[in-house]
């Protein structure tokens, strides 16, 4: 096992990074990575149905992505909305965060807000007069590593196809393969676990074990824990998924049941690392994640380092697309 966050890094062309997404969603090419053979193979996501027994549930992230990026109206201070404490009362990480004090205004679209708080890491609550309408001045906050600002386009795309419950900052990615078509023909359930900043935010520890996790907000309805619990294998549609299931599984101390049967909702901030014995999940379908990521060391400790950086190294090898609208990875 390595608790060196330097020891989950990988090299990575900047050819291989997705900056837009494919004319069609299921064109993906899928890795298969078979991890009790330690085998590797390279397959289309159409083929992903081939994988699905008949007694599996696929669980997805139904959470929707909402345009949280704004820019005030004199062009010199950008906000993501991180958190709509109220309809009027906003988190928000702000930049540049030197002009922001106490006190100090901001006009978005002729709404008018007023920086009532800073928080301890800098985040400022955000108290407007009528809030920004976020469809006619909000942008996507598309990861970094694109590029490029939001276009039109990335309005239906950055969304999966079952995307329903708005309040995430960034797409559950794995799912933005599915559509409505292969995902009828599935056993699925829906969880919702909305993601936010912490998603992009690196692991600047030398030690894994020292790296401070964000929190997400999640909600598993009775249902869907029921159908979990009673599930041959669970496939974890993206590494939200996951984080939510086992940090359930984890609480759980009913024998024989994953997550327990009742309604949950409320926030983890669980950091899956090696070496973490997974209680919920069986198989896991997730794109491929940056270097030194808590993303892959997820994917590591469920199908373990070495074998994960071997598949890496093929998919770079094979030019595979990488992060969020690049191609995936199937773990079983």
């Amino acid at each position: 096992m390595s608790t060196r966050t330097r020891d989950y890094d990988y090299h990575l062309p900047e050819e291989c990074i997705a900056s837009r997404p494919l004319a069609d969603r299921a064109a993906s090419r899928m890795m298969v990575v078979h991890r009790a053979e330690g085998r590797i193979e390279h397959r289309m996501f159409r083929e992903f149905p081939q994988f699905v027994q008949a007694d599996d549930l696929l669980v997805l992230n139904d959470t929707r992505v909402i345009p949280a990026r704004f820019f005030s109206d004199d062009g010199k201070t950008e906000l993501l909305c991180l958190d709509r404490l109220s309809p009027h009362d906003w988190r928000c990480l702000v930049r540049p965060g030197k002009r922001m004090k106490p006190g100090r205004e901001v006009t978005v679209g002729g709404a008018r807000g007023v920086v009532v708080e800073i928080y301890e890491n800098g985040d400022r609550l955000i108290r407007w007069d009528t809030p920004p309408d976020m469809e006619a001045h909000g942008h996507l906050a598309l990861p970094h590593y694109m590029g490029r600002d939001d276009e039109a386009e990335d309005r239906e795309r950055y969304q999966t196809v079952y995307a329903k419950e708005e309040g995430a900052i960034a797409a559950p990615t794995a799912g933005l393969h599915f559509t409505p078509e292969m995902l009828e023909q599935l056993p699925h359930t829906f969880l919702t676990l909305h993601v936010g900043v912490g998603t992009f935010r690196p692991v600047k520890a030398e030690t894994v074990s020292d790296h401070v996790m964000h929190s997400e907000r999640y909600r598993v309805s009775a249902e869907t824990a029921r159908q979990i619990n009673s599930a041959g294998r669970v496939i974890a549609i993206g590494t939200t998924v996951t984080r939510v299931l086992e940090a359930l599984a984890k609480r759980n101390t009913a024998g024989g049941r994953r997550i327990g049967e009742c309604h949950h909702k409320g926030e983890t901030d669980i950091f899956i690392h090696p070496p973490h014995e997974f209680k919920a999940v069986n198989a896991l379908l997730t794109n491929f994640h940056l270097p030194q990521s808590t993303l892959l060391m997820l994917v590591s400790a469920f199908a373990g380092r070495e074998l994960v950086l071997q598949a890496y190294r093929q998919a770079v090898a094979e030019r595979y697309r990488f992060y969020s609208y690049g191609d995936c990875m199937l773990l079983i």
